[in-house]
């Protein structure tokens, strides 16, 4: 056999130099040099000229476009019929009941053979291969693959049974043998246990919910399976892939031009030193890079921007197939990616049970001035002899008064103007949806206080629900920039200052045990310990919603506990965080019946803005 593929790899190759595939002709009579229109080809999966010529103008920008980066190549078995629709629902119902694993990055298939590299104008020798290696299988590959279920802590999948597993190596093996020999490229068959991932690295806790959604798969249901030929960009290999929601134009020359469905690249580890809630990324569609608001932004799939080149169809009539864009869209991960449409990505209880049921919603605060105008805002507010002066519209009226001065404000800042508006639109639309509130706590700082007021005044409770002030809720105080915990107004002071506060409350945890520069299993424990103390002092008998309105850190440490995970780790918890926007928001439901709590859609929508940079009317109006 090895003889026989390397006299056919000979002879194909000099058969090939001699000919230029028609796509390319067409694009190199177009005026496109040949390196780009191979590129071109080899990123849209070589379907169309006009595929080609669009990602081409797309990429005009593209610093890397005469970079001679490959791309990266695979060879998956994936299911397809009934069986591949029992896969998917359970795709949707894992992710909803368990949250995000492994697995879900990409859709359901056997690997037959990783992902490796071809240059770009060698990709048509693996299009031959994978018919040639096709058609000699077919009389003999199985009509159904015997699949057993397998499970381990951080595992479930299928394992396929010795005889189709030989079956499907030999299958790999005479496809990488072929491919290495014809397209002059190492793949590297899968040899080892033959299976088909359902979950992977998942929370040791969720191995028996995943166990039962298993057992509702049947392993025998009819299934027709296809080999296909996917492709990657190896340079994104180990970044984040985001899906943009909204439309973007660039207000800076650094910033990136994104449309709606644009997928986005973000390397986490170069995130750190961007300014709050902008990511740094490349664009799929352009190429380009720059920064971009985040909550212009969702998590996508990682394999949302792999290409499918060739596929064959084993079955009665085996077929090798090329998709087009003309086609009916590929499902992945149980759902229809098409990129000019955003969607939610998990399926969620409709909105009037939050009315029916107690509930807790957890928000982030609105924005602050400091968010907008930077850590030096105060001093652009105070005049000569100390008063306050308000240099911009959107910074606030007034301050309110406090014993220490106008110098506490530096670390306990206030809301911006556009803050409070923010703030009274998330409680008009409360209000529109008949959300019930029953509890308001906030953490002691200034700006989760004044979003809580405005708030409540959207739902036209302000005279009726006063505000529980919760030091407990305050953020993880190793995250202080003044490395000492602030100076916060007093019950008295806020007050006094007309906020709607409830002075008989006191909270679970003192103003003076919050300590600077806790460890994050101190901030941890303080949050499990808080949110719990808050459920039991609102009585489950009544039917509402607790507000919580605390800081990007509280969604995740308050409702993780409630809903049962452990803390994430703090690395993964500080990337976590930074994601979450202004007015961010997560939402539990008690299912009393079973004693537990259950993340659901929160009864609102986000909210979601632009930025709006500062003008002065003499530059570019009255001077050149």
């Amino acid at each position: 056999v090895v003889a026989e593929t390397q006299l056919y790899a000979k002879v194909s190759n000099r058969h090939r130099s001699k000919s230029t595939s028609a796509l390319l002709e067409s694009l190199l009579a177009k005026g496109f040099p040949a390196h780009t229109a191979q590129k071109a080809l080899a990123a849209t999966g070589q379907k169309t000229i006009e595929d080609a010529a669009k990602w081409l103008h797309s990429h005009c920008n593209d610093p890397s476009l005469d970079d001679p980066i490959p791309q990266e190549y695979a060879l998956y078995l994936c299911p397809t019929g009934r069986f591949h629709n029992h896969l998917q629902e359970f795709w949707k119902e894992s992710k909803r009941q368990c949250g995000r694993n492994r697995a879900h990055e990409i859709f359901p298939h056997i690997t037959l053979c990783d992902f490796f590299t071809c240059e770009d104008h060698k990709v048509e020798l693996l299009y031959d291969t994978l018919k040639r290696v096709g058609d000699s299988f077919s009389q003999c590959f199985p009509p159904s693959i015997s699949l057993l279920l397998h499970s381990s802590t951080s595992y479930l999948g299928f394992f396929v049974g010795d005889s189709h597993a030989n079956i499907l190596k030999e299958f790999a093996l005479a496809f990488s043998s072929e491919a290495s020999a014809l397209a002059d490229c190492h793949v590297k068959p899968c040899l080892k246990q033959i299976h088909l991932t359902l979950a992977h690295k998942f929370y040791p806790h969720h191995q028996k919910t995943l166990e039962q959604l298993a057992k509702s798969i049947n392993p025998g249901e009819t299934c027709q399976w296809v080999a296909a030929l996917y492709s990657r960009d190896m340079r994104f290999v180990h970044y984040q892939t985001l899906r943009a929601l909204f439309q973007y134009k660039p207000q800076n020359i650094d910033e990136l031009m994104i449309n709606a469905g644009d997928f986005v690249y973000v390397d986490p580890t170069l995130q750190s030193g961007v300014s709050e809630g902008w990511v740094i990324g490349t664009s799929h569609r352009t190429g380009c890079r720059g920064f971009l608001p985040e909550n212009y932004t969702e998590r996508a799939n990682e394999s949302d921007t792999w290409v499918k080149h060739r596929e064959y169809v084993f079955g009665t009539v085996s077929r090798f197939s090329v998709q087009t864009e003309n086609e009916p869209n590929v499902k992945l991960n149980g759902e229809v990616h098409n990129p000019s449409i955003s969607r939610s990505v998990t399926n969620i209880l409709p909105l009037q049970n939050v009315t029916l049921r107690r509930g807790v919603l957890v928000m982030r605060h609105v924005e602050r001035v400091d968010q907008v105008f930077g850590k030096s805002w105060l001093q652009q507010c105070l005049t000569a002899d100390g008063k306050y002066h308000r240099a911009d519209l959107n910074f606030p009226c007034t301050l309110p008064k406090r014993k220490d001065g106008m110098k506490n404000f530096e670390y306990d800042p206030p809301l911006s103007c556009c803050g409070v508006f923010q703030s009274r639109l998330i409680g008009e639309a409360l209000l529109d949806q008949q959300a019930t509130v029953s509890y308001m706590y906030s953490s002691p700082a200034l700006r989760c206080i004044q979003t809580a007021q405005h708030i409540l005044q959207g739902l036209k409770l302000d005279q009726k629900v006063k505000i529980r002030v919760e030091p407990g809720l305050f953020e993880w105080t190793k995250w202080e920039t003044s490395r000492v915990v602030p100076n916060f107004m007093t019950l008295t002071e806020l007050a006094e200052a007309s906020y709607k506060i409830d002075t008989s409350y006191r909270g679970n945890f003192p103003l003076s045990s919050l300590v600077p520069s806790e460890s994050y299993e101190e901030y941890v424990s303080r949050s499990s310990a808080v949110i719990k103390q808050i459920i039991t002092a609102c009585p489950s008998k009544g039917k509402g919603v607790i507000l919580i309105v605390g800081h990007g850190s509280s969604l995740t440490s308050c409702t993780r506990p409630l809903i049962g995970l452990p803390a994430r780790d703090s690395n993964d918890f500080a990337q976590g965080v930074r994601k979450i926007p202004s007015l961010g928001m997560c939402f539990c439901e008690e299912i009393k019946e079973e004693n537990k709590w259950q993340m659901v859609n929160p009864p609102v929508k986000t909210l979601t803005h632009g930025p709006n940079a500062a003008f002065n009317w003499r530059n570019g109006i009255i001077e050149d």
